[in-house]
């Protein structure tokens, strides 16, 4: 070679393409028509072989197909790349590092030299489709990337090929599976599985798509109770560890972030050792996977819910796929392989086979296979939307206008010499609506909208198992709406339409209970805990309890707040109506012995007793006995301003009057002596105005009182947590102790001059028996004021009522019983005579 000249030599020697059809720009794709592959260790001594591949898959040939379908489609669409015939080269490989020897192959071309001479056309692709697989996407999206050349997957969801500083050139028509993820976990929270088991493959699709959609359910309160990974490749006890798991785990829901073959694997296992009844979510990768449908124990996955693209229809495309013939593509072998497969017969007549020669009429015309089976296109409208994609990159790129371009200074592309990179640089910004009024477009990661069906594995007449869509998501409606449901009855794992299958770890606490967690186990793993008395939860799985408003109280079953029960003495209960009882013995007592002494007034016993001050006593009495009626009762504001006010007023007048008798008595006995004129000093009208102003004064303390700060009800909420108690507040203090202070002052004054009389002559003289009831009196009071500050509630008042009966009853039994005694039963003694006559004695001795 020449000085100057520039040579560019392949290392190796290149695979050709399973399908290809030359063109002036061509697209790449990467499919797997078989998907196992016999495991073989690599010694890395020679250079690893390509290794063969084994079973068919259906599938993969379909989306192949479909990718030639578009392309043939848009040859013959004049409005779009007019004057270019697009080409493809379609690679058959299994393995990701196969995959990765294809996709180098579609950078790099056939040619073993390339120099200045021969270097008249390039042999780089202008884009690459593929690959379905995440993993193996992985692998070559990165190598590819360094070439600029657009990779745009139908199938690959991993969300780490979302990340543009590693994947720069990656684009897919299928969401990522971070919203998958997200989906699946509002999926199984809007279903009440809040403890669910995840597995997952173990590679970076299902690594990564596991981590998010675990950390979107503990988002939305789900917990995991175990998390593994394994894959088809691993030894056969890894399966076992797992099957182990499912096996004593508790929670009856297992989210499967997996391939078709590691399910597969795991139904086969669960069928063989009988393990049923458990609720299975899985992630795209296999929920519509047609050959689960034929796989050992299939039936274990009935009922499996999960995401998928939506359904699409392709018109042109089962005629397209029904039209495959074997003459199409001769240099394919594994056309050649998949007719003898669906024919049963052979091509070659070279070959010793059981098989029956082919007769060359064979047509896929009247054929029911998965690969003529246009019923259900979701991926495979991913292929077709995918080509579009570089369609219409290309057109806008071919389009374009001088000066309004995307290079430096506006400039356009050279459409005779179109570079990857320049594709690349049109699909960030592709828009276009497809034939079923779907919207195209990727965002800045190079994804596409994520919008599923919402899929139910259930079994059909035929016994076939498929996928029925029983609802929809989509992530860029509000969160509230994204998830839509039909009405197509689920078929719940447990093979129930109407149960829907419980797995949680604790049943949720009822209203009335909190939760509290159990030590050392996740968040949903709980005890429900009865609320404490006074405090409410009215929320299932409530967290916190709540405290009732002051006024409110908890019901039984602690799950509302209703208004405390009021308490105050009630003349309905039996303390109230006992007390009411007496009181009101009292006023008939005293009623008939103001009745007796009336009868009786002109006799000596009540005249020489003043029968005046007895009279207005006994009046007194009778309201002492009444005001204890008006601490009965709900307390209003007359009856708390009445009560006390009652009281001190009428018992002030009931110990004046006894101070007057015991007065008169003492005079009336001073004036029996010689040369005494005393009782000129304390007449009826003296004694009249004492009465008058010993009351007055309470009078006007009562008005200070009333005046200054009277009492009013209050709710007591303080003294018992369950129930109010309605009471009389003092108002002021000072006023209710000056009150009982004053009564108390008399009450004394009263003792001290009766005790001073007690000696003087019995026939004469009440003394004696007024210094009994001012003993029982002050006894009686001095014993209230501990028993009143100390007694709760409503006893309170049932103290302050005995003490007013009690001292009523002292005054009036130790005053009038013994003068209505002789009254009614000994008359005799009742005369002047007799009244006299100890004096007269006394006098003589």
């Amino acid at each position: 070679m020449g000085k100057g000249d520039s040579l560019c030599r392949l290392q190796g020697s290149a695979q050709p393409p399973e399908l290809a059809q030359d063109g002036d720009l061509v697209i790449g794709g990467i499919f797997s028509f078989r998907t196992g592959q016999n495991y073989v260790i690599n010694t890395f001594q020679a250079i690893p072989e390509a290794r063969k591949c084994i079973n068919f898959n259906f599938r993969e040939f379909k989306f192949a197909h479909t990718m030639i379908f578009a392309i043939n489609e848009i040859n013959r669409n004049p409005s779009m790349l007019p004057n270019v015939k697009l080409g493809y080269k379609i690679y058959d490989n299994c393995g990701t590092m196969d995959i990765l020897r294809a996709a180098l192959a579609l950078v790099s071309g056939l040619k073993g030299e390339v120099n200045d001479d021969n270097c008249t056309k390039t042999e780089t692709v202008q884009a690459i489709l593929g690959h379905s697989g995440s993993r193996p996407t992985i692998a070559f999206a990165q190598v590819v990337g360094r070439f600029h050349i657009p990779v745009i997957s139908h199938f690959a969801t991993c969300a780490c090929l979302s990340n543009r500083k590693e994947y720069p050139t990656f684009f897919r028509t299928i969401p990522s599976d971070y919203y998958q993820s997200r989906a699946l976990a509002k999926l199984v929270k809007h279903f009440g599985w809040t403890w669910i088991g995840a597995l997952a493959v173990n590679n970076k699709y299902g690594l990564n798509g596991i981590a998010t959609f675990i950390q979107a359910a503990q988002e939305y309160g789900v917990c995991v109770e175990y998390s593994e990974a394994f894959s088809s490749s691993d030894p056969p006890d890894s399966l076992q560890r797992i099957i182990e798991i499912i096996k004593h785990a508790t929670s009856k829901v297992i989210m499967a972030f997996m391939s078709h073959r590691e399910i597969k694997l795991l139904a086969k296992e669960l069928y063989k050792q009988n393990i049923t009844g458990l609720q299975w979510v899985g992630s795209d990768a296999w929920i519509t996977d047609h050959s689960l449908t034929d796989s050992e124990g299939h039936s274990i996955l009935v009922g499996s819910l999960g995401f998928t693209v939506n359904k699409a229809q392709i018109p042109g495309l089962e005629e397209h796929l029904r039209q495959l013939h074997p003459s199409q593509f001769p240099d394919s072998q594994f056309v050649r392989d998949f007719w003898e497969d669906v024919f049963d017969c052979t091509l070659n007549d070279t070959e010793n086979t059981q098989r029956k020669l082919c007769s060359g009429f064979e047509s896929l015309q009247n054929v029911e296979s998965q690969f003529t089976d246009v019923s259900e296109l979701r991926f495979t409208n991913n292929v077709y939307k995918s080509v579009y994609a570089v369609a219409h990159a290309i057109d806008n790129l071919m389009k374009c206008e001088e000066g309004k371009g995307p290079f430096s200074n506006d400039s356009c592309a050279d459409t005779k010499h179109i570079q990857p990179w320049q594709v690349l640089q049109y699909l960030n910004t592709v828009n276009f609506t497809t034939k079923e009024g779907e919207r195209v477009y990727f965002d800045s990661n190079g994804d596409s909208p994520a919008r599923y069906e919402l899929v139910n594995l259930q079994m059909t007449n035929k016994g076939t198992m498929e996928g029925v869509t029983v609802g929809i998501y989509d992530a860029s409606l509000p969160e509230s709406h994204q998830f839509i449901k039909n009405n197509i009855p689920i078929v719940w794992g447990n093979g129930l339409t109407k149960e829907v299958p419980v797995s949680v770890c604790s049943e949720s606490c009822l209203p009335g209970t909190r939760k509290v967690l159990q030590k050392g186990k996740p968040v949903c793993c709980y005890n429900c805990i009865p609320c404490a008395a006074g405090e409410i939860s009215n929320l299932t799985d409530s967290i916190h309890c709540m405290k009732c408003p002051p006024e409110y109280w908890s019901n039984k079953q602690r799950g509302a707040c209703i208004p405390k029960a009021i308490e105050f003495l009630a003349y309905d209960e039996i303390l109230g109506t006992l007390l009411a009882l007496f009181s009101l013995l009292g006023v008939f007592l005293t009623m008939i012995t103001t009745l007796v002494f009336y009868g009786h007034r002109e006799t000596p016993l009540v005249r020489a007793n003043n029968s005046e001050l007895s009279f207005l006593l006994l009046f007194s009495l009778t309201l002492c006995f009444l005001c204890s009626l008006t601490f009965i009762g709900r307390p209003s504001e007359w009856s708390c301003m009445l009560r006390h006010t009652a009281f001190g007023i009428t018992f002030v007048l009931c110990i004046s009057c006894v101070l007057g008798k015991t007065i008169v008595v003492l005079m009336a006995f001073r004036a029996t002596l010689p040369g005494s004129n005393v009782m000129k000093w304390f007449g009826p009208a003296q004694q009249r105005l004492s009465v008058l102003g010993f009351t007055l004064i309470q009078v006007l303390i009562c008005i200070l009182w009333l005046t200054i700060n009277p009492p009013f009800p209050f709710k007591n909420v303080l003294l018992y947590k369950d129930r109010i108690l309605l009471e009389c507040n003092l108002g002021s203090a000072v006023g209710f102790w000056a009150v009982l202070g004053y009564i108390g002052l008399l009450a004394l004054l009263c003792f001290v001059i009766a005790f001073l009389a007690r000696m003087l002559p019995d026939n004469f003289n009440e003394a004696k028996f007024i210094t009994f009831s001012m003993l029982i009196f002050c006894a009686v009071w001095i014993t209230f004021i501990p028993a009143y500050v100390s007694s709760p509630g409503k006893f309170t008042v049932a103290v302050e009522i005995f003490a007013i009966v009690a001292s009523s009853y002292g005054l009036l039994f130790c005053i009038f019983l013994p003068k209505c005694f002789i009254i009614l039963f000994r008359p005799e003694q009742n005369t002047k005579k007799h009244i006299m006559g100890k004096t007269s004695n006394s006098d003589i001795r």
